[in-house]
């Protein structure tokens, strides 16, 4: 009869490009306590019921931004940390255990702090996706990224207002902020931070800070460093203290030439030296001091191989070990090597952990800067390198026998490195000193080319 309803039960014939559940009516009857077909009622199918959950997900996955951070779970985490040491493994069992219970019941504040690569990303990526499998919503951004996509929203082709993306921040259910302290310290980038953690501090909002490398709380204002610390609201956690205070992977500096390379060991009067030429070299030893005492921007120094370069570099880098300070000294070419490596499944570090290390040293010293390959990949990682540091206004001492208007470097990244508002480039007119050669002494071929690259 025309009026009967449609049988949807198991026995039905399936069509031929009906789903397994609702023979492509893509709805069925619910069932009443007798078994019998509630014809008064119909609810979305198995298979769409399916694809609404796989929807809710991905729009989920979007709006948490954590992109290729979705792969950093508790389930891949160690729970004692990398750190051979069982304090700091111990430290670590207890910011787990802490984030675990917070991802499972967001209350009040998480703040994380620790050296690079000691796991705080992790943990905070980790207690982001446990809430997306909840199907609930969490926002993750470093706090870098969030002040440029600000800046971006103030742009005529933006496709979000400024205040949309402001109060998206401000009002997220659940907000993690990754590396505190990176940022550049503007009076704009201050006030927004502020307002954004003034709003969810007295909204006792669930929020997740992951402190930057090398930054202490009491580095902050008075009125974040409250914030952050406060008994009622905020839990800090200390993942692992590094007791080196030389974060140099590839060991150069315990190599005995370049452990010998110390201001006093730097002979800035050679004897062999016009008066011009000694004074150039005068002038780069006070700045190098200068910069090992207070480090601040930028120094890349150029010139011929065997000027000064390197030992005035390594100076610095011993200086700050002497003083207890983190430096991390690296050669271009031996850097870029180390990463390709990582890519080996015999590898005992991954690509992230050797880059993040270098990327983010409160001090780095690149040596032979412009002697790397000039492949596409190459080119690529050391400008995410510069741009990284450039933005987050990290100190580096950069060496190059190359300019900077040289072939073999990238415009983006020339540009960055002689920025005057960042970097101060000077360039050493001293000869090689190791074959204490007399001024005018006729060059081979080879040294007359590099003298004129840097003339």
């Amino acid at each position: 009869m025309s009026g009967d309803k449609p049988s949807l039960s198991e026995d039905d014939p399936r069509p031929e490009d009906g789903c397994s559940c609702c023979k492509g009516a893509r709805v069925v009857y619910p069932r009443l306590p007798g078994g019998a077909a509630d014809y008064s009622r119909v609810i979305p199918c198995a298979c769409v019921q399916n694809d609404l959950r796989d929807n809710r997900q991905g729009r989920l996955e979007q709006y948490s931004n954590l992109g290729m951070l979705t792969r950093l779970t508790f389930d891949n985490l160690v729970k004692e940390g990398r750190s051979s040491d069982a304090v700091n493994q111990e430290r670590f069992l207890r910011a787990y255990h802490a984030a675990l219970a917070f991802s499972q019941n967001p209350q009040g504040w998480l703040v994380f702090m620790g050296p690079s690569g000691c796991g705080k990303t992790h943990l905070a990526a980790a207690i982001a996706n446990r809430r997306l499998q909840e199907g609930e919503m969490a926002f993750f951004v470093s706090v870098s990224d969030l002040l440029d996509h600000l800046r971006s929203t103030y742009s005529p082709e933006s496709e979000v207002t400024y205040d949309q993306f402001f109060e998206q921040i401000k009002n997220a259910p659940l907000l993690i902020l990754d590396d505190l302290g990176l940022h550049s310290s503007t009076p704009w980038a201050e006030e927004k931070l502020s307002q954004i953690i003034d709003f969810r501090y007295n909204g006792h909002m669930p929020t997740v800070v992951n402190i930057s490398a090398g930054v202490s709380l009491e580095s902050f204002a008075e009125r974040w460093y409250t914030r952050l610390t406060s008994p009622s609201l905020s839990q800090v956690l200390q993942l692992e203290e590094r007791k080196d205070h030389l974060l140099d992977f590839t060991g150069l500096l315990s190599l005995q030439l370049l452990s010998s390379m110390t201001f006093e060991t730097f002979d800035s009067k050679r004897a062999n030296l016009d008066l011009e030429r000694r004074q150039n070299l005068e002038h780069a030893f006070r700045l190098a001091r200068s910069f090992a005492e207070s480090p601040d921007g930028w120094i890349i120094y150029q010139g011929d191989n065997g000027c000064g370069k390197t030992h005035l570099a390594a100076a610095i880098a011993n200086y700050m070990i002497r003083n207890g300070k983190p430096v991390t000294f690296v050669v271009v070419p031996d850097f870029l090597d180390h990463l390709r490596s990582t890519f080996s499944p015999e590898s005992k570090t991954t690509y992230d952990e050797v880059f993040e290390r270098v990327k983010m040293a409160p001090l780095l010293v690149l040596d032979d800067f412009g002697e790397h390959s000039t492949t596409a990949w190459a080119q690529e990682k050391l400008y995410q390198l510069i741009n990284y540091r450039y933005n987050a206004r990290l100190p580096m001492v950069v060496t190059m026998c190359c300019t900077l208007d040289d072939e073999g470097i990238e415009s983006r990244v020339s540009s960055r490195l002689a920025d005057p508002k960042v970097s101060l480039v000077f360039n050493i007119t001293a000869p090689d000193y190791r074959t204490d050669r007399a001024i005018g002494k006729e060059l081979p071929p080879s040294r007359q080319r590099a003298r004129r690259r840097t003339s």
